[in-house]
């Protein structure tokens, strides 16, 4: 072998009996093949969705590979499921909709869906026939039932609901879509990975930010969607039709995100409960929306369906305190400088529209332009994620915040 060659092909492989911690990173594009026979029958494996097939980087990777088996049983636990990794948590669910869905199908949506998921709905799926219809969060699986036509091919679901946290009757909800031979969709961010199993409930797909708590870190971004078996062939279809995958690097921190998140899932539930059931007492807070408070209208399905809550929760204000017009929803002129002397400068709360990372974060919710079959009617709503650091240095810089607003009052 001549030197200009040496650098090409030493090193590629390593023999060795060492065990270590953490499955290697695996970086790749290129796929190789022993033979012309090995290639085209790992073609043909890839082409049916088979687990840990690849011909290209673009299939899987060890990496990738070993992060779909985590989230099938984790996320499937105890079902038949499948699992396939977006660069996004939005891009998971626009994919599994274009999946599963077909020109003259109509979904209902929850209302209180996720805002990105809601302009999708809106734009693409209706540029493309099909029909998007809004329903009330606080819908039961009669009421649902009630909505439904010849046309309706799926149920679209938050448990809790963005912003406003609604807690839905899932398991009847994707009963009834089963009897009635619909599919039921799940956007299970803020419970997951450990505080709910939704395919427990009778779903037939989540979609999961793996952003937010499966990471833990603010450092990656990435979505999941997890379907039954027999829905496997139509989301591989179309993810590899789009060309969506992720890199070896994202996949392997979002496993290590995965080791911890126990312990931090648990930490974040703890401290978010401290700081809520402060912000209850605090006079110019009219009501605070946690579903793991008694407090919180479906209260009874939450401690039913889920295992623990996670840092995220909201907190309405009082129009009336804080001499706020109740009809006036727009975040500017005396209700824009109140919201920023309450999130502007704190210490510990940053500014910020993501949230399931170590760090706590407070943004107001623009929710008059994300409603449309249930208008908000109540004051300011503020969206709070709580991280993991003291919460007693979390009240402490509320209550600077609230200072700062009396002192605009």
């Amino acid at each position: 072998m001549h030197t200009e060659t040496l650098p090409t092909h030493v090193a590629r492989r390593l023999e060795t009996d060492t065990k270590v911690a953490n499955l290697p990173v695996y970086r790749a594009s290129t796929v190789l093949f022993d033979s012309l026979e090995q290639a085209g029958a790992r073609a043909e494996a890839v082409a049916r969705g088979e687990r840990g097939a690849s011909t290209y980087a673009t299939a899987s990777t060890p990496t990738t590979a070993a992060l779909m088996d985590a989230l099938e049983r984790i996320e499937g636990a105890g079902h038949a499921t499948r699992a396939a990794l977006m660069p996004s948590g939005l891009s998971a669910i626009t994919t599994l909709l274009m999946a599963l869905l077909a020109p003259g199908d109509e979904v209902l949506v929850i209302d209180s869906v996720y805002g990105p998921t809601r302009n999708f709905c809106t734009t693409v799926l209706e540029a493309w026939g099909v029909r998007a219809r809004f329903y009330d969060p606080c819908s039961s699986a009669g009421d649902l039932e009630q909505m439904l036509n010849p046309q309706t091919r799926m149920i679209y679901l938050e448990s809790p609901a963005s912003y406003t946290f609604e807690i839905q009757d899932v398991p009847a909800i994707a009963a009834m879509a089963r009897r009635r031979g619909l599919l039921s969709v799940i956007d299970n961010a803020w419970a997951s990975p450990v505080m709910a199993n939704p395919f427990d409930w009778g779903v037939d797909a989540s979609v999961l930010p793996l952003t937010k708590y499966w990471s833990g870190h603010s450092d990656v971004l990435m979505g999941a969607a997890i379907v039954r078996e027999a829905l496997w062939p139509a989301l591989w279809k179309t993810q590899r039709s789009f060309g969506l995958c992720v890199g070896g690097d994202d996949a392997y921190l979002i496993l290590r995100g995965m080791r911890t998140v126990q312990v931090r899932m648990r930490a974040h539930e703890r401290n978010a409960l401290e700081v809520a059931r402060w912000l209850e007492q605090q006079p110019g807070v009219a009501r605070v929306i946690h579903p793991a408070l008694a407090s919180h209208p479906q209260h009874a399905l939450f401690l039913r369906d889920f295992k623990g809550a996670s840092g995220l929760f909201g907190f309405v204000l009082d129009p009336v305190h804080w001499r706020l017009n109740p009809h006036d929803h727009r975040p500017e002129g005396r209700q824009r400088a109140l919201l920023a002397a309450l999130c502007e400068r704190r210490e510990h709360f940053g500014i910020g529209y993501s949230w399931g990372g170590y760090e706590s974060l407070i943004v107001p919710a623009r929710i008059d332009v994300l409603r449309t079959v249930r208008p908000w009617r109540e004051g300011p709503l503020l969206r709070l994620h709580v991280g993991l650091e003291d919460p007693r240095d979390l009240i402490e810089d509320l209550a600077a915040g609230f200072a700062a607003m009396r002192a605009v009052r």
